[in-house]
């Protein structure tokens, strides 16, 4: 079993960046695919980005490729989402989710664990 923990949401105005850090803790890291989620009121919960074991793999949604990259650092059991040219659009709860091998996929059904979440706000 493996624990997540969201941080670095927040408010910003629309244009800037946010980096989100999904710090784990648990069972072998490097065993896990992650992958990050959004919720915005009133919708379904969204993917957004997914990255392989090793972070060679990563995977996008349409709604955000060329503005987040998804990372991660294993030896520190963190995976990042750098966003930058942000819109209201993004605006959002974001999780980070974790799966016990396979691929960066980015169907929120194949992964088992998941933060609290982490609010992100993009004022126009």
């Amino acid at each position: 079993q493996v624990q997540l923990v969201e941080s670095g949401g927040g408010l910003v105005q629309a244009g800037g960046s946010l980096r989100l850090s999904c710090a784990a803790s648990g069972r072998t890291f490097s065993n896990y695919v992650v992958a990050w989620f959004r919720q915005a009121p009133g919708k379904e919960r969204d993917s957004v980005a997914a990255i392989s074991r090793s972070g060679s793999n990563t995977n996008y949604a349409d709604s955000v490729k060329g503005r987040f990259t998804i990372s991660r650092e294993n030896a520190k059991n963190t995976v990042y989402l750098q966003m930058n040219s942000l819109i209201p659009e993004d605006t959002a709860v974001y999780y980070c989710a974790a799966r016990f091998l396979g691929g960066a996929e980015v169907n929120q059904d194949k992964y088992d664990y998941w933060g609290q979440g982490t609010q992100v706000t993009v004022s126009s």
